[in-house]
Protein backbone atom coordinates (compact mmCIF):
# COMPACT_ATOMS: atom_id res chain seq x y z
CA UNK A 1 0.00 0.00 0.00
CA UNK A 2 3.37 2.27 0.44
CA UNK A 3 4.07 2.49 -3.11
CA UNK A 4 0.86 2.53 -4.33
CA UNK A 5 0.06 5.77 -1.97
CA UNK A 6 3.59 7.40 -3.14
CA UNK A 7 1.92 6.53 -7.12
CA UNK A 8 -1.03 8.65 -6.52
CA UNK A 9 0.83 11.07 -4.80
CA UNK A 10 3.01 11.36 -7.69
CA UNK A 11 0.17 11.25 -10.46
CA UNK A 12 -1.38 14.37 -8.49
CA UNK A 13 1.87 16.20 -8.54
CA UNK A 14 2.38 15.47 -11.83
CA UNK A 15 -1.04 16.97 -12.64
CA UNK A 16 -1.42 19.88 -10.59
CA UNK A 17 2.05 21.08 -9.68
CA UNK A 18 4.32 20.12 -13.30
CA UNK A 19 2.17 20.46 -16.05
CA UNK A 20 1.37 23.84 -15.11
CA UNK A 21 5.21 24.96 -14.71
CA UNK A 22 5.91 27.68 -17.66
CA UNK A 23 8.42 25.72 -18.93
CA UNK A 24 9.00 23.40 -22.20
CA UNK A 25 7.93 20.89 -22.81
CA UNK A 26 11.13 18.90 -22.47
CA UNK A 27 11.93 20.37 -19.29
CA UNK A 28 8.66 19.23 -17.92
CA UNK A 29 9.55 15.87 -19.03
CA UNK A 30 12.64 15.86 -17.70
CA UNK A 31 11.43 17.18 -14.17
CA UNK A 32 8.64 14.60 -14.54
CA UNK A 33 10.90 11.91 -14.58
CA UNK A 34 13.32 13.22 -12.03
CA UNK A 35 9.95 13.65 -9.77
CA UNK A 36 9.11 9.82 -10.32
CA UNK A 37 12.77 8.68 -9.46
CA UNK A 38 12.26 10.85 -6.15
CA UNK A 39 8.89 9.13 -5.61
CA UNK A 40 9.83 5.72 -6.24
CA UNK A 41 12.92 6.23 -4.01
CA UNK A 42 12.18 3.32 -1.56
CA UNK A 43 10.50 0.95 -4.20
CA UNK A 44 14.51 1.35 -5.84
CA UNK A 45 16.11 0.64 -2.42
CA UNK A 46 14.20 -2.49 -2.42
CA UNK A 47 14.86 -3.76 -5.82
CA UNK A 48 18.92 -2.88 -5.61
CA UNK A 49 19.64 -3.66 -1.89
CA UNK A 50 16.41 -6.05 -0.89
CA UNK A 51 15.14 -3.38 1.85
CA UNK A 52 13.76 0.44 1.86
CA UNK A 53 14.86 0.33 5.64
CA UNK A 54 18.99 0.41 5.41
CA UNK A 55 20.71 1.61 1.93
CA UNK A 56 24.38 0.67 2.86
CA UNK A 57 25.67 3.82 0.74
CA UNK A 58 28.00 6.85 1.58
CA UNK A 59 26.10 9.07 4.01
CA UNK A 60 25.94 11.70 2.10
CA UNK A 61 23.88 10.02 -0.53
CA UNK A 62 20.99 9.15 1.53
CA UNK A 63 21.10 13.01 2.93
CA UNK A 64 20.32 13.82 -0.74
CA UNK A 65 17.94 11.49 -1.60
CA UNK A 66 16.43 12.27 1.66
CA UNK A 67 16.51 16.29 1.31
CA UNK A 68 14.72 15.27 -2.13
CA UNK A 69 12.24 12.50 -1.20
CA UNK A 70 10.88 14.70 1.72
CA UNK A 71 10.89 18.08 -0.41
CA UNK A 72 8.58 16.24 -2.92
CA UNK A 73 6.03 15.42 0.16
CA UNK A 74 6.19 19.23 0.79
CA UNK A 75 5.05 19.76 -3.13
CA UNK A 76 2.70 17.26 -2.53
CA UNK A 77 1.41 18.90 0.84
CA UNK A 78 1.71 22.72 -0.55
CA UNK A 79 -0.36 21.87 -3.86
CA UNK A 80 -2.75 20.30 -1.90
CA UNK A 81 -3.38 22.94 -0.19
CA UNK A 82 -2.81 25.80 -2.64
CA UNK A 83 -5.90 23.23 -4.56
CA UNK A 84 -7.98 23.56 -1.29
CA UNK A 85 -7.02 26.80 -1.20
CA UNK A 86 -8.05 27.70 -4.90
CA UNK A 87 -11.52 25.40 -4.79
CA UNK A 88 -12.82 27.55 -1.93
CA UNK A 89 -11.89 31.08 -3.40
CA UNK A 90 -13.56 29.36 -6.91
CA UNK A 91 -17.16 28.88 -5.54
CA UNK A 92 -17.12 32.03 -3.77
CA UNK A 93 -15.82 33.94 -6.65
CA UNK A 94 -17.98 31.44 -9.11
CA UNK A 95 -14.82 31.45 -11.58
CA UNK A 96 -12.66 28.29 -12.18
CA UNK A 97 -9.65 27.35 -10.33
CA UNK A 98 -7.68 26.61 -13.04
CA UNK A 99 -7.65 30.24 -13.18
CA UNK A 100 -6.27 30.78 -9.78
CA UNK A 101 -3.23 28.36 -10.19
CA UNK A 102 -0.33 30.30 -12.22
CA UNK A 103 3.11 28.48 -12.84
CA UNK A 104 4.68 31.07 -10.98
CA UNK A 105 3.16 29.83 -8.02
CA UNK A 106 4.53 26.55 -8.63
CA UNK A 107 7.84 27.88 -9.29
CA UNK A 108 7.20 29.16 -5.92
CA UNK A 109 6.25 25.75 -4.07
CA UNK A 110 9.04 24.01 -5.56
CA UNK A 111 11.79 26.70 -4.29
CA UNK A 112 10.12 27.06 -0.64
CA UNK A 113 9.87 22.82 -0.40
CA UNK A 114 13.50 22.21 -1.19
CA UNK A 115 14.54 25.21 1.05
CA UNK A 116 12.45 23.33 3.78
CA UNK A 117 13.58 20.63 3.36
CA UNK A 118 17.11 21.79 3.53
CA UNK A 119 16.23 23.01 7.13
CA UNK A 120 14.20 20.10 8.14
CA UNK A 121 16.70 17.47 7.18
CA UNK A 122 19.28 19.54 8.87
CA UNK A 123 17.64 20.03 12.20
CA UNK A 124 16.90 15.89 11.83
CA UNK A 125 20.21 14.64 12.18
CA UNK A 126 21.33 17.05 14.88
CA UNK A 127 22.14 14.92 18.41
CA UNK A 128 18.65 15.77 20.59
CA UNK A 129 18.66 18.21 23.12
CA UNK A 130 17.23 16.96 26.52
CA UNK A 131 12.96 16.78 27.27
CA UNK A 132 12.92 17.18 31.43
CA UNK A 133 9.79 15.33 32.61
CA UNK A 134 8.30 14.05 36.05
CA UNK A 135 6.27 11.68 36.62
CA UNK A 136 4.15 10.90 39.61
CA UNK A 137 3.85 7.38 40.23
CA UNK A 138 1.13 5.88 43.46
CA UNK A 139 3.01 3.84 45.94
CA UNK A 140 5.99 4.85 44.76
CA UNK A 141 8.67 3.68 47.51
CA UNK A 142 10.59 7.03 49.29
CA UNK A 143 13.74 5.11 48.21
CA UNK A 144 13.18 5.76 44.51
CA UNK A 145 12.01 9.27 45.03
CA UNK A 146 14.11 11.19 42.32
CA UNK A 147 14.74 8.42 40.27
CA UNK A 148 15.93 9.63 36.76
CA UNK A 149 15.74 7.73 33.65
CA UNK A 150 16.49 8.11 30.15
CA UNK A 151 14.56 7.01 27.64
CA UNK A 152 16.24 6.77 24.38
CA UNK A 153 13.84 5.34 21.72
CA UNK A 154 14.28 5.23 17.75
CA UNK A 155 17.86 5.88 17.50
CA UNK A 156 17.57 3.98 14.10
CA UNK A 157 22.14 3.66 13.96
CA UNK A 158 22.46 3.57 10.54
CA UNK A 159 24.14 5.05 7.60
CA UNK A 160 22.60 8.17 7.88
CA UNK A 161 23.44 8.36 11.98
CA UNK A 162 26.82 6.57 12.00
CA UNK A 163 28.88 6.18 14.85
CA UNK A 164 30.48 9.48 15.32
CA UNK A 165 26.53 10.70 15.87
CA UNK A 166 26.05 7.76 18.63
CA UNK A 167 29.08 8.85 20.35
CA UNK A 168 27.60 12.32 20.62
CA UNK A 169 24.74 10.81 22.07
CA UNK A 170 26.38 8.51 24.74
CA UNK A 171 28.09 11.80 26.03
CA UNK A 172 25.26 13.19 25.97
CA UNK A 173 23.17 10.78 27.82
CA UNK A 174 26.20 9.84 30.17
CA UNK A 175 26.49 13.92 31.58
CA UNK A 176 22.62 13.30 32.57
CA UNK A 177 24.44 10.57 35.30
CA UNK A 178 21.08 8.79 35.21
CA UNK A 179 20.36 6.31 37.72
CA UNK A 180 18.67 3.87 34.27
CA UNK A 181 18.91 4.10 30.73
CA UNK A 182 15.58 2.80 29.30
CA UNK A 183 15.80 2.41 25.42
CA UNK A 184 11.97 1.61 23.79
CA UNK A 185 13.27 0.14 20.44
CA UNK A 186 14.39 0.47 16.56
CA UNK A 187 17.89 0.95 17.58
CA UNK A 188 19.02 0.42 14.26
CA UNK A 189 18.50 0.20 11.05
CA UNK A 190 20.71 -2.96 8.52
CA UNK A 191 22.11 -6.04 9.70
CA UNK A 192 24.37 -6.44 12.61
CA UNK A 193 27.62 -7.19 9.84
CA UNK A 194 26.66 -3.79 8.58
CA UNK A 195 26.18 -2.14 12.11
CA UNK A 196 28.65 -3.66 14.27
CA UNK A 197 31.03 -0.53 14.27
CA UNK A 198 28.34 1.94 14.49
CA UNK A 199 26.22 0.43 17.59
CA UNK A 200 29.52 0.10 19.28
CA UNK A 201 29.64 3.43 21.47
CA UNK A 202 26.46 1.99 22.93
CA UNK A 203 28.48 -0.29 25.12
CA UNK A 204 29.54 2.94 26.90
CA UNK A 205 25.99 3.82 28.19
CA UNK A 206 26.35 3.83 32.05
CA UNK A 207 23.74 3.92 34.12
CA UNK A 208 23.74 2.53 38.09
CA UNK A 209 21.12 0.49 38.04
CA UNK A 210 21.41 -0.90 34.22
CA UNK A 211 20.51 -0.29 30.61
CA UNK A 212 17.46 -2.02 29.51
CA UNK A 213 16.02 -2.34 26.54
CA UNK A 214 13.37 -3.83 24.28
CA UNK A 215 12.98 -4.57 20.21
CA UNK A 216 10.89 -2.27 18.30
CA UNK A 217 10.09 -3.08 15.10
CA UNK A 218 12.73 -2.30 12.83
CA UNK A 219 14.97 -4.90 14.90
CA UNK A 220 12.48 -7.57 13.36
CA UNK A 221 13.45 -6.50 9.59
CA UNK A 222 16.89 -7.47 10.22
CA UNK A 223 16.73 -10.48 12.32
CA UNK A 224 15.33 -9.95 16.09
CA UNK A 225 16.97 -12.71 17.33
CA UNK A 226 20.63 -11.29 16.40
CA UNK A 227 20.30 -8.06 17.72
CA UNK A 228 18.87 -9.02 20.87
CA UNK A 229 21.52 -11.22 20.80
CA UNK A 230 24.18 -8.03 19.85
CA UNK A 231 22.57 -5.62 22.14
CA UNK A 232 23.60 -8.31 25.38
CA UNK A 233 27.01 -8.81 24.33
CA UNK A 234 26.92 -4.96 24.72
CA UNK A 235 25.92 -5.14 28.45
CA UNK A 236 22.04 -4.42 27.87
CA UNK A 237 19.44 -5.86 29.72
CA UNK A 238 16.98 -6.81 27.07
CA UNK A 239 13.54 -7.82 28.12
CA UNK A 240 11.58 -10.10 25.96
CA UNK A 241 7.82 -10.54 27.41
CA UNK A 242 9.66 -10.69 30.90
CA UNK A 243 10.44 -8.10 33.50
CA UNK A 244 12.79 -7.45 36.31
CA UNK A 245 13.16 -5.77 39.81
CA UNK A 246 15.25 -2.92 40.66
CA UNK A 247 15.91 -2.72 44.37
CA UNK A 248 17.17 0.79 45.92
CA UNK A 249 17.64 0.76 49.96
CA UNK A 250 14.53 -1.11 51.01
CA UNK A 251 12.35 -0.47 47.72
CA UNK A 252 11.49 -2.30 44.67
CA UNK A 253 10.10 -1.03 41.23
CA UNK A 254 9.12 -3.74 38.00
CA UNK A 255 10.65 -3.42 35.15
CA UNK A 256 8.91 -5.05 32.71
CA UNK A 257 9.23 -5.83 28.61
CA UNK A 258 7.27 -6.64 25.43
CA UNK A 259 8.13 -7.29 21.91
CA UNK A 260 6.78 -5.41 18.92
CA UNK A 261 3.25 -6.51 17.00
CA UNK A 262 5.60 -7.10 14.25
CA UNK A 263 7.05 -10.43 15.56
CA UNK A 264 4.86 -12.62 14.69
CA UNK A 265 4.83 -12.32 11.14
CA UNK A 266 8.48 -13.34 11.46
CA UNK A 267 7.74 -16.49 13.22
CA UNK A 268 8.34 -14.79 16.53
CA UNK A 269 6.54 -14.41 19.84
CA UNK A 270 4.76 -11.02 20.06
CA UNK A 271 3.95 -8.89 22.50
CA UNK A 272 2.29 -10.81 25.58
CA UNK A 273 1.98 -8.16 28.85
CA UNK A 274 0.43 -11.03 30.69
CA UNK A 275 3.52 -13.48 30.02
CA UNK A 276 5.71 -10.30 30.89
CA UNK A 277 4.14 -9.37 34.15
CA UNK A 278 3.77 -12.67 35.59
CA UNK A 279 4.83 -13.57 39.17
CA UNK A 280 5.49 -9.97 39.49
CA UNK A 281 3.94 -8.47 42.85
CA UNK A 282 0.88 -6.53 42.29
CA UNK A 283 1.62 -4.10 45.11
CA UNK A 284 4.79 -2.96 43.55
CA UNK A 285 4.54 -0.09 40.90
CA UNK A 286 6.15 -1.13 37.66
CA UNK A 287 7.10 0.77 34.72
CA UNK A 288 6.50 -1.10 30.94
CA UNK A 289 8.48 -0.84 28.09
CA UNK A 290 7.05 -0.57 25.07
CA UNK A 291 7.77 0.34 21.32
CA UNK A 292 4.68 1.22 19.90
CA UNK A 293 2.04 3.16 22.26
CA UNK A 294 -0.56 0.98 21.44
CA UNK A 295 -2.44 -1.19 23.42
CA UNK A 296 -2.15 1.61 27.14
CA UNK A 297 -5.63 1.05 27.95
CA UNK A 298 -4.82 -2.91 28.42
CA UNK A 299 -1.44 -2.25 30.39
CA UNK A 300 -3.51 0.12 32.58
CA UNK A 301 -6.14 -2.52 33.64
CA UNK A 302 -3.08 -4.88 33.94
CA UNK A 303 -1.71 -2.41 36.91
CA UNK A 304 0.96 -0.52 35.02
CA UNK A 305 2.18 2.53 36.56
CA UNK A 306 4.18 4.54 33.99
CA UNK A 307 4.31 3.03 30.43
CA UNK A 308 7.43 4.16 27.92
CA UNK A 309 6.80 4.35 24.46
CA UNK A 310 8.17 5.64 20.88
CA UNK A 311 7.93 4.60 17.24
CA UNK A 312 5.35 7.91 16.06
CA UNK A 313 9.04 10.17 16.36
CA UNK A 314 6.51 12.80 17.07
CA UNK A 315 4.97 12.74 13.82
CA UNK A 316 8.19 14.78 12.48
CA UNK A 317 6.14 17.77 11.12
CA UNK A 318 3.98 19.86 13.08
CA UNK A 319 0.24 19.87 11.18
CA UNK A 320 0.84 16.67 9.78
CA UNK A 321 1.51 15.20 13.43
CA UNK A 322 -2.59 15.03 13.44
CA UNK A 323 -2.28 12.42 10.58
CA UNK A 324 0.16 10.23 11.85
CA UNK A 325 -1.98 10.26 15.82
CA UNK A 326 -4.60 8.25 13.87
CA UNK A 327 -2.69 5.68 13.11
CA UNK A 328 -1.16 5.15 16.36
CA UNK A 329 -4.67 5.07 18.74
CA UNK A 330 -4.38 8.44 19.30
CA UNK A 331 -0.99 8.56 20.74
CA UNK A 332 1.50 10.35 19.10
CA UNK A 333 3.90 12.64 21.52
CA UNK A 334 4.26 13.48 25.39
CA UNK A 335 2.05 12.34 27.95
CA UNK A 336 -1.02 10.97 28.06
CA UNK A 337 -2.81 9.65 31.57
CA UNK A 338 -4.62 6.98 30.71
CA UNK A 339 -7.43 5.43 33.24
CA UNK A 340 -4.98 6.65 36.07
CA UNK A 341 -1.42 5.45 34.12
CA UNK A 342 0.94 7.67 32.69
CA UNK A 343 1.86 7.38 29.02
CA UNK A 344 5.26 9.01 27.89
CA UNK A 345 5.33 8.67 23.86
CA UNK A 346 8.71 10.17 23.06
CA UNK A 347 9.40 11.78 19.95
CA UNK A 348 12.64 10.22 19.14
CA UNK A 349 16.31 10.16 19.87
CA UNK A 350 16.46 10.03 15.68
CA UNK A 351 14.52 8.57 13.06
CA UNK A 352 14.25 6.34 10.30
CA UNK A 353 16.80 7.66 6.85
CA UNK A 354 13.74 6.80 4.73
CA UNK A 355 11.92 10.19 5.44
CA UNK A 356 14.58 12.21 7.34
CA UNK A 357 12.75 15.25 8.38
CA UNK A 358 12.00 17.29 11.44
CA UNK A 359 10.20 20.43 11.54
CA UNK A 360 8.35 21.71 14.50
CA UNK A 361 9.28 18.29 16.40
CA UNK A 362 12.28 18.03 17.95
CA UNK A 363 13.63 14.76 18.49
CA UNK A 364 14.79 14.26 22.15
CA UNK A 365 17.09 12.39 25.07
CA UNK A 366 13.99 12.22 27.36
CA UNK A 367 15.14 12.20 31.12
CA UNK A 368 12.19 11.22 33.54
CA UNK A 369 12.13 11.64 37.15
CA UNK A 370 9.76 9.62 39.06
CA UNK A 371 8.20 11.52 41.98
CA UNK A 372 6.12 9.66 44.70
CA UNK A 373 2.50 10.72 44.02
CA UNK A 374 2.62 13.82 46.33
CA UNK A 375 4.54 15.78 44.07
CA UNK A 376 2.58 17.72 40.94
CA UNK A 377 4.10 16.56 37.63
CA UNK A 378 6.02 18.95 35.39
CA UNK A 379 7.13 18.84 32.12
CA UNK A 380 9.99 20.92 31.01
CA UNK A 381 11.27 21.50 27.71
Amino acid sequence: MFHIYLTVAYLYVLWRFVIPLPLSRSWRTLLALALLLISKYHLILIMVYGTMFSPEVPRLYVLIAGWLFCAFVLILVFTLLVDLVCSVVAIRRNVSSKNLFCGRLSTGIAAFALLLSAVGVYQAVQVPGVRRVEVSVENLPQSFDGLRIVQLTDLHISRLFPASWVERLVSSTNRLNPDAIMITGDLIDGTVQARMKDVAPLSKLKAPLGVIAVPGNHEYYFDADQWIAEYRRLGMLVLVNEHLALQRGTGNLIVAGVTDEVAPKFGLPGPDLQQALSGSPKDTPTILLKHRPFGAAQSAVAGVSVQLSGHTHGGMIRGLDQVARYANQGFISGRYDVDGMTLYVSNGTALWNGFPIRLGVPAEITEIVLRADRHTPQVSK
